[in-house]
């Protein structure tokens, strides 16, 4: 399920991506970003509607996932 990222509370918001961005296994490329960087990254793209928050009944968990990639599946 999509969770509407604008009805989340900042702090939330924050939290999720920071999360995110955090995991292992992120790739950012060859550049160094700051974790302010790679967030206001993260916040741009669910602002443009290219990634999504999604809630997996299953896992019980948020994943931040590529527009398409659910569109498509």
């Amino acid at each position: 399920m999509i969770i509407p990222w604008q009805q989340l509370e900042t702090t939330t918001l924050n939290n999720l991506i920071e999360s995110f961005v955090l995991r292992e296994g992120t790739d950012y490329g060859q550049d160094e970003c700051s974790l302010q960087q790679k967030v206001d990254d993260v916040r741009r793209q669910l602002a443009n509607g290219e990634v999504v928050l999604v809630w997996s009944e299953l896992h019980q968990t948020v994943n931040i996932m590529p527009r398409t990639q659910i569109i498509n599946s």
